[in-house]
């Protein structure tokens, strides 16, 4: 059974810094692109930055580039998300994902992504 965590998550002022987690577990996830999406309530969910399997390959999304970095250690079959300078508008649930269609190529759409982690609660206050 596939299974994805996020962890990481929390209440933090606003200029803040988190490091979510996102572990893999069930198979391997080393040769897939993954990525990371966020969902604030109302709102429609959000390509926040994915990663190809190599990690040359990353991109962002425009809310937070510059502010955010995605990394990943495929030993540990884990998808890293830095946020630093974190705004009041970030707060959201955060998602981990999975493209198994894809491994050099970043894709923003959600429909891509096949598998989901249940979500991690960032909160930014202002």
């Amino acid at each position: 059974q596939v299974q994805l965590v996020e962890s990481g998550g929390g209440l933090v002022q606003a200029g803040g810094s988190l490091r979510l987690s996102c572990v893999a577990s069930g198979r391997a996830f080393s040769t897939n692109t993954m990525g990371w999406f966020r969902q604030a309530p109302g709102k429609e969910r959000e390509f926040v930055a994915g990663i190809s399997w190599s990690g040359r390959s990353t991109f962002y999304g425009g809310s937070v580039k510059g502010r955010f970095t995605i990394s990943r250690d495929n030993a540990k079959n884990t998808v890293y998300l830095q946020m630093n300078s974190l705004k009041p508008e970030d707060t959201a649930v955060y998602h981990c994902a999975v493209d198994q269609s894809s491994f050099n190529v970043v894709l923003r759409n959600p429909r891509e992504y096949e598998y989901w982690g249940q979500g991690t609660q960032v909160t930014v206050s202002s």
